[in-house]
């Protein structure tokens, strides 16, 4: 922001000296070419008098030295001629005398008392200005000047000035670009603190506020907004860590002990209670895994990572290994199909977590004797097919909702598990769609970007999720609505 204050100051101050100093060069060229002019036409009408004298007192041998000793001062040429346009003087030592100039213009002109000023050519090639006039007394006509001077020393006299016009505007600009670039950074310095105190609380961590003391005070106050805005979510965030912490351990101390004493009751309850036991400690285990899945969600938002490169075949093919033994307890075979998916931008740990809660939902629905496919394809692209009975498209529309679980679900799931594997994709850059398999059950497609492509900054990261087992029966942290 600094650069472009910078060069609108700069590109201001040009428009204006533009504005002023060149109609200046035109005016002062034009003045100087006309004062040339006048001089000209002066010098030649005084020296027609001198000589027109010298011509009537028959002293024709002064007349070279009248015209060379003006053409010494001055650097023009001077002719003179006698009333039939003979040449009488000639400033150029080198010019020849006695030839007639009577059929050129100007000098036909000046025989006929008609005085010629004009701006031409001579022998050169060089632009000169041009003067012819009569040597007369009254109506008598005793002979003729021409007085040729130089355009090139007017030339050398315009470019002069406009250098000089030039260094001037270039002083001027040099000084309103120092006065420029003070006001730039002054006003930019408290965006320049914003800008790094915005970057320091997107990590999570304001050490350094913005300057609010100086700049303009427009900006002096959204500083000051800003850092009160980021206190106030700091204090909020650091109390929302603090509850995720301490409630992880203060929810399961008192959720094991109420499983263990009910566990307990057993032996002493009438054998026609114990189904009403099991379904107590099921409701237990189950409110244990959501305040689990609560807490897990509240760390996710909370800690903040950078994606980094990770084989997404290699991740299949533990996690494959892993689930196949619980899937064959359920008669569901695993199959992976498709060619290598690649290297794909993910937050660390995301992708066994995403594979795993997306294998627990499916197998969860899977009948005996199914297939549950993982197909993947190049650029980052994987399918968990199941061959359950699917979703309706209503279901499918709010199965990443929170908490939300099907009406005809008969499991025991939280209704957290998608909600989780959706954060860690989008966290790692990516995206989820649930679609309607072919034939039967769920496609849960996911899309993750290329480990080519440029990552997002600044994402969230997890926990790590798996199959396990509890009291001797196969439990799951993911769970399909």
């Amino acid at each position: 922001m600094t650069r472009r204050l910078l060069l609108s100051y700069l590109a201001l101050a040009l428009l204006v000296l533009a504005g002023l100093e060149i109609p200046l060069g035109y005016v002062y060229a034009r003045g100087e070419t006309s004062r040339a002019s006048q001089s000209v036409e002066r010098d030649a009408s005084m020296l027609a008098e001198v000589t027109e004298e010298n011509i009537e007192q028959g002293r024709l041998d002064a007349l070279p030295d009248i015209v060379g000793d003006y053409a010494t001062r001055t650097g023009g040429h001077v002719v003179v001629t006698d009333r039939q346009g003979v040449v009488l003087a000639d400033s150029d030592p080198a010019a020849r005398t006695g030839i007639s100039l009577a059929g050129q213009p100007d000098i036909a002109r000046a025989l006929n008392n008609q005085p010629t000023v004009t701006t031409t050519t001579d022998g050169d090639g060089r632009d000169v200005l041009s003067a012819t006039m009569p040597g007369s007394s009254g109506t008598t006509i005793r002979g003729t000047l021409r007085l040729t001077y130089p355009l090139d020393r007017v030339s050398t006299r315009v470019h002069r000035i406009w250098g000089a016009l030039a260094l001037a505007g270039a002083c001027i600009l040099a000084l309103v670009a120092l006065v420029a670039y003070s006001m730039a950074r002054w006003i930019t310095r408290p965006l320049r603190t914003l800008e790094a105190a915005t970057t320091q609380l997107a990590d999570g961590h304001l050490a350094h506020p913005p300057d609010a003391t100086t700049g303009p005070p427009e900006l002096r106050r959204l500083a000051t907004s800003f850092t009160r805005t980021a206190t106030r979510l700091q204090h909020l965030l650091q109390s929302q860590q603090a509850f995720a912490s301490e409630a992880s351990h203060q929810l399961k101390t008192p959720l094991t002990a109420l499983r263990l004493r009910l566990e307990n009751f057993e032996p002493y309850l009438d054998p026609r209670a114990h189904a009403s036991l099991d379904e107590a400690v099921g409701e237990v285990e189950r409110l244990g895994r959501m305040v689990q899945g609560l807490l897990a969600l509240a760390r996710l938002e909370n800690t903040a990572t950078t994606p980094a490169p990770a084989d997404l075949d290699m991740v299949i093919a533990e996690r494959v290994t892993m689930w196949e033994p619980l899937a064959a307890e359920q008669y569901v075979s695993l199959d992976v199909t498709g060619p290598p998916a690649g290297q794909v931008w993910a937050i660390p740990g995301a992708l066994e977590q995403i594979i795993d809660n997306l294998l627990a939902n499916a197998l969860r629905v899977s009948p005996p004797g199914s297939t549950l496919t993982l197909h993947r394809s190049p650029g980052g692209e994987l399918h968990i097919i199941d061959q359950g009975p699917g979703l309706s498209a209503a279901d499918r529309e709010r199965a990443f909702d929170r908490f939300w679980r099907s009406s005809d679900s008969h499991h025991d799931g939280t209704g957290l598990g998608l909600p989780i594997v959706r954060h860690l994709i989008n966290a790692s850059g990516g995206s989820i769609t649930l679609r309607p398999a072919p034939g039967t059950g769920l496609d849960a497609h996911i899309r993750l970007r290329p480990a080519t492509a440029r990552p997002h900054q600044v994402q969230p990261t997890g926990e790590d999720f798996g199959p396990r087992r509890t009291r001797g029966r196969r439990t799951q942290t993911a769970d399909r609505p």
